[in-house]
């Protein structure tokens, strides 16, 4: 079915229902990435059912409710060229040079705080963050940076940016220098933020939520 009829059949189904506000555009946004989504993508880690987004991530968006909200084209997947390219490698070196490695108890003397490094100092998730505020002043969409939560080699909770491309889910790493495939990097995936909408998650499969995201660095 042609996206225009989509959007179309979608937009009269909503108004003759009477759906308005963040429930409406939750199911508008959800639909068109569904329809877009490009099945035949290799590489690209399935989604679950929804699931409750990492208390730092919710306390982060209580503090700048703006960073949570979906911004830039809805794209299913970012097309990888050579300049797309050079900006993610940019963005990942860049952030992981400047950003000198503190956890949260040394840093703030929190269990978990999520923010940006903007003292030069942060743990896995605000390497994350800022990478993904990078990307976006690039112009990059939000539907296609996702923070993700995983548990590394030692079981320990850690986070990373996925970038979703037609070349398959990528992962940008603060442990890691270079940008690999989601499959390759030896961690099991828990949950990352929807598509759709930035502020709601959805599960990857590993059903064992850590208690805490950014226990080291």
């Amino acid at each position: 079915m042609p996206e225009r009829l989509v959007r179309y059949l979608l937009t009269a189904f909503l108004v003759m229902a009477g759906a308005t506000g963040a429930a409406a555009q939750d199911q508008r946004l959800s639909l068109r990435v569904t329809s877009l989504s490009p099945t035949a993508i290799p590489n690209s880690l399935a989604e679950g059912h929804a699931t409750s987004a990492p208390i730092g991530y919710t306390r982060f968006c209580a503090e700048h409710a703006h960073e949570c909200a979906p911004s830039g084209a809805l794209a299913a997947a970012m097309r990888l060229d050579s300049r797309r390219r050079a900006e993610l490698e940019r963005a990942n070196a860049s952030v992981n040079t400047s950003v000198e490695p503190a956890t949260d108890l040394e840093h703030f003397g929190e269990t978990e705080r999520w923010t940006y490094p903007d003292d030069g100092k942060g743990d896995c998730e605000d390497y994350v963050l800022e990478k993904r505020r990078l990307l976006l002043n690039l112009g990059w969409p939000a539907s296609v940076l996702l923070i993700t939560v995983v548990r590394d080699q030692n079981g320990d909770g850690h986070a990373v940016l996925t970038v979703v491309t037609d070349h398959g889910d990528l992962v940008l790493d603060n442990q890691e220098e270079k940008i690999l495939p989601w499959s390759e990097t030896g961690y099991r995936y828990v949950k990352r933020q929807s598509q759709a909408n930035p502020a709601r998650w959805v599960s990857l499969g590993d059903t064992g939520v850590p208690p805490v995201v950014g226990g080291g660095r």
